[in-house]
């Protein structure tokens, strides 16, 4: 008997052990999505805009040694004091990094960690303390934040955390880790892996909603999704991802799919995705991709029979969007009877906020439009990696830790395989991107054309509804709620207590989601905004789900077949431009 309640007991210690790594894992891969930056067609960190900064910096040093050595003192005093046990200096609750009860209670670790925190506090300190401009202190402050957080104590391969793993394995993590290390410097261009790929598989866990290809042409497939409702909505939602990215954002697992939730709330879904281009493509633009969209809609409308349409777009995908619906005001197409935006920003002069501009000047964009000129196409992968090092510690540095140090495996997260499965831009569209963002001809009226002709966004009448992230650090809020005021028609702005991705993804039940309004606001400033809002529990899909609800026209029996006569589908969901 006391043998059996021994092996219960060690049965149900092990199975509280696989449980808390479970969860381990999923709060590694939340915490990263909340972080990543996700897809930009941008310029990124540049190793010319490195040395210049780190030029820039030495320069600084030499010509003010008087505010270098009070701070060097200053250092000086702190590194006396934790060597003696005086030191009080504490890392912040949230810095994940030194959260093993050792760097407190051990003295060694916790010597080496105060230096390390006294080390950034006067390197902060300093920059702020010249007479900078700016723009510039954020240059040196993430030169110089790049460069502690690299040689981080809890990198080290001391890490106490990864020694006591050590031990625990016998040394097998070590082993595990030095594999994992080996593998990402062959196939992952020595970047740790950020998601265990073998969990997911597309179109069985992932883009799984039934539905069907019923138009495709050289640029996009048009899918359309199964109705789960006797009765839908009379008129049809089209879904536009960005183009760096695959279409499933919109349809990741069954836990968090709005391509599920909306279907189950009667709407009649569409989602396009677009084909992953080659240097083939290399003159895709613009134009390209708004005409082969209206043969989308051309397509989508004469399948549900409807005369007119709602539409919902995301990060780059908005910024095509808007372009679209400024050529359609323009034309006096008026078949658009609202457009949701998630996490779109296209009034470029807005992006001073975001770290991802830090060294986007004239020569940096230069040479990242001659890049893709070069290949043909800018490769999502790429890009990810360079925006990888615009947030180290949550993007490189704790896949570090986790996948070598502590010889775990990555985490098997929806979100992080997603944004890890990138697509290319044509080198023209590319090209036309980084021009918006040097002009800002997009929110200029009728500085921008579309097929020749100039648009301007003032005109665009339909109703919007525009979500934003509040930690969003690629499209932060401000720059969104900016962007929103260029729309004419009747607005409404939502900010979503999440990051850039977690804005798109937040399934209702979540107990600690909740979202910020202002109805009816014409405030054009974001903090004035800020506080007029009301604060609501829960996620805003709900109160999307009412806004569109008012928008989608009378209810009708759901379609039994999906297609038409004239579209007849052509294969099962997700299609096949998915998987190129």
């Amino acid at each position: 008997m006391n043998r059996y309640l021994e092996n219960l007991d060690r049965e149900g210690i092990d199975q509280a052990m696989r449980y808390l790594e479970k969860r381990r894992r999923e709060l590694l891969g939340r915490n990263a999505s909340e972080k990543m930056l996700g897809p930009n067609p941008f310029v990124g960190i540049t190793r010319r805009g490195i040395f210049e900064t780190a030029g820039f910096a030495t320069r600084q040093m030499l010509r003010n040694p008087r505010n270098l050595f009070q701070h060097s003192l200053r250092f000086a005093k702190e590194l006396g004091k934790a060597v003696t046990g005086r030191s009080e200096i504490e890392p912040s609750p949230k810095d994940r990094r030194f959260a093993d009860a050792s760097w407190k209670l051990n003295p060694f670790y916790r010597v080496w960690m105060q230096i390390y925190l006294a080390g950034y506090r006067e390197l902060e300190s300093w920059v702020n303390d010249e007479e900078l401009t700016e723009y510039d202190k954020k240059r040196v402050q993430f030169l110089g934040a790049l460069i502690l957080d690299a040689i981080a104590p809890s990198n080290s391969v001391v890490n106490p955390a990864a020694l006591k793993r050590l031990i625990e394995t016998g040394g097998l993590s070590a082993v595990k880790g030095a594999r994992q290390l080996v593998e990402d410097l062959v196939s992952h261009f020595g970047m740790p892996s950020s998601v265990d790929r073998r969990a997911f598989k597309v179109g069985e866990n992932l883009a799984a909603s039934p539905g069907a290809v019923v138009y495709r042409n050289d640029v996009l497939e048009l899918i359309q999704y199964q109705p789960t409702t006797e009765e839908v909505f009379r008129r049809p939602m089209l879904l536009v991802p960005p183009q760096i990215n695959k279409f499933y954002v919109f349809d990741l697992s069954e836990r968090n799919s709005i391509v599920k939730y909306l279907t189950q709330n009667g709407l009649q879904m569409f989602v396009v995705s677009w084909k992953n281009p080659t240097p083939k493509e290399r003159n895709w633009n613009m134009d390209t991709y708004i005409n082969a969209l209206e043969e989308a809609l051309e397509a989508m409308l004469d399948i549900t029979s409807s005369e007119d349409f709602n539409v919902m777009a995301a990060c780059s995908g908005g910024v095509t969007l808007v372009s679209m619906l400024g050529y359609y005001a323009a034309k006096q197409i008026s078949n658009v009877r609202s457009a949701t935006l998630l996490v779109s920003l296209y009034d470029m002069e807005s992006t001073t906020e975001t770290p991802m501009t830090l060294f986007a000047d004239e020569k940096s964009i230069a040479r990242a439009r001659n890049y893709s000129a070069s290949r043909g196409v800018l490769d999502g992968g790429r890009m990810a990696r360079l925006f990888a090092w615009m947030r180290p510690n949550d993007l490189v540095w704790n896949y570090w830790v986790n996948n070598y140090l502590m010889g775990n495996s990555p985490p098997a997260f929806d979100i992080l395989y997603w944004n890890a499965d990138t697509t290319c831009l044509p080198a023209e569209f590319h090209s036309e991107m980084l021009g918006l963002f040097e002009n800002n001809a997009l929110v200029k009226p009728n500085q921008m054309k579309v097929n020749g002709t100039p648009i301007d966004l003032g005109s665009i009448g339909c109703d919007s509804y525009t979500v934003a992230g509040v930690t969003d650090h690629i499209c932060p809020w401000r720059a969104c709620f900016r962007s929103s005021r260029h729309l004419g028609g009747n607005k409404e702005f939502v900010l979503s207590t999440s990051g850039h991705i977690q804005s798109i993804l937040n399934m209702p039940g979540n107990p600690k989601a909740s979202y910020q309004i202002h109805s009816g606001s014409t405030e054009t400033d974001p903090d004035a905004w800020l506080g007029g809002a009301s604060k609501e529990k829960g996620s805003w899909w709900e109160h999307w789900i009412q806004w569109i609800g008012e928008r989608a026209g009378d209810k009708i029996k759901a379609p039994e077949e999906l297609g038409n006569s004239d579209y007849r589908p052509k294969s099962d969901a997700p299609g096949g431009y998915v998987f190129e």
